[in-house]
């Protein structure tokens, strides 16, 4: 205590007053009555903010209230009735006076930025309600304004008390601009990246992405400075570098969810031994199916218009064309998924077949469905597929399978 009492009074406080009982009594007394009076006018402000809100239907009042926008206001009551008695308080010392009223300026200072931060959470929390801006990523604007604010209310807050003009500050930071860089790096990284993000159109917040790279596959839930946050197919969180959307490689599927149907591309593969022509018998057999009988008939003509006008022997198959049961299987997927009621005709739509694996021949069907919910979606893959599994042994094919091997 003599220590500070010594090096007050040689800075020029009265010694009379700087720890008298009167000073700190009367300092209790005005801190307290700044207190009193803060919470006075708080419980005024908040009531009347909750009535204007429950007598309007618009939004931003409640969202005033709950970013504590009447409780910060309040906050400067204390500035304004101490700053009114600084003069009483100090009772004549210069000194003490000055001190106070720099203090008191800092605590402005302060009070201000935490009353911007709360209009600014109502802003983005308003606009985020809005469509237009509910995939933007508004958190990180909000940070890059934060981060501005502090860095002003730090830099007022030093010329404040070392009564230093504030250009003498802004001169200092060419000097600091490598500690800045270095330590702020993901900061600005993480900013330059929001503004291409934003600007092109990449990512949006409810956008279901990929980044097998950091094992995320899910929605984005946020988008701020420093990550973007992804909420997994199993609820699990991952947190990746805003920076990284830029310089990882990423899978949107938003085009799939804003198109007319999400795709099926699945193989089957069939037993190449099993693959053989179809005799006439089979042939009429086929002619039973409802939704085939047109296509067999029509296939079957034109086949034996093209033998006729060549005079070949057909008794042998491989003159002239003939129809083959993988080609008919083929034919007939096609013709079911063109029929099928979940299918998209407005896209592409076709049963290929891929050059033949160890495995099989693959045929591969190509077709997008009508419902891109993904639970709708694979049950419709399964039931169109449960369906071509089974009717493969009626063209006389076998699916590939890899058979257990005795043990001798």
């Amino acid at each position: 205590m003599h220590i500070i009492f010594d090096f007050l009074t040689g800075m020029g406080w009265s010694t009379t007053l700087a720890w008298g009982a009167d000073f700190m009594l009367l300092s209790i007394i005005l801190l307290t009555c700044a207190w009193l009076l803060r919470v006075f006018v708080r419980f005024i402000l908040v009531r009347l903010f909750h009535r204007i809100a429950s007598s309007t239907k618009t939004t931003i009042d409640d969202a005033l209230i709950e970013n504590k926008f009447p409780k910060n206001i309040s906050r400067f009551v204390p500035y304004f009735f101490l700053s009114a008695a600084v003069g009483f308080w100090a009772n004549g010392n210069s000194t003490i006076e000055n001190w106070l009223h720099a203090l008191l300026d800092v605590y402005a200072v302060f009070v201000t930025i935490i009353t911007l931060r709360s209009l600014l959470r109502t802003l983005k929390q308003e606009l985020q309600s809005r469509t237009q801006f509910k995939d933007k990523p508004i958190e990180s604007y909000i940070q890059v304004v934060m981060i501005f604010l502090w860095g002003i209310g730090l830099l007022l807050s030093f010329s404040i008390i070392s009564g230093k003009d504030l250009v003498y500050f802004f001169t200092g930071l060419g000097a600091l601009s490598a500690v800045i860089l270095l330590v702020f790096k993901d900061t600005i990284l993480g900013f330059v990246a929001s503004i291409q993000i934003a600007a092109n159109d990449l990512v949006r917040i409810g956008d279901w992405i990929t980044m097998e790279s950091y094992g995320a596959d899910g929605s984005v839930i946020e988008i701020n400075l420093s990550t973007i946050k992804i909420q997994n197919f199993d609820n699990t969180i991952t947190t990746v570098p805003t920076y990284k959307l830029l310089s990882s490689s990423i899978k949107n599927w938003r085009g799939m969810s804003e198109s007319e149907g999400r795709r099926v591309k699945r193989p089957l593969y069939i037993r190449a031994s099993s693959v053989r022509f179809l005799s006439d018998e089979e042939l009429n057999n086929l002619t039973q199916l409802d939704r085939f009988k047109t296509v067999v008939s029509e296939k079957k003509a034109e086949i034996a218009a093209y033998n006729e006008s060549l005079k070949t022997d057909t008794s042998i198959p491989l003159n002239g064309r003939n129809l083959t049961n993988i080609g008919l299987f083929r034919s007939y997927i096609e013709t079911y998924l063109e029929q099928h009621p979940s299918i998209n005709q407005n896209l592409t739509v076709m049963c290929r077949q891929l050059a033949p694996t160890p495995n099989g021949i693959p045929l591969e069907v190509y077709a997008f469905t009508t419902d891109k919910a993904w639970k709708n979606h694979e049950m419709i893959s399964a039931d169109i597929f449960d369906h071509i599994l089974a009717s493969a042994s009626f063209f006389h094919l076998t699916l590939f399978e890899f058979e257990q091997q005795g043990i001798v």
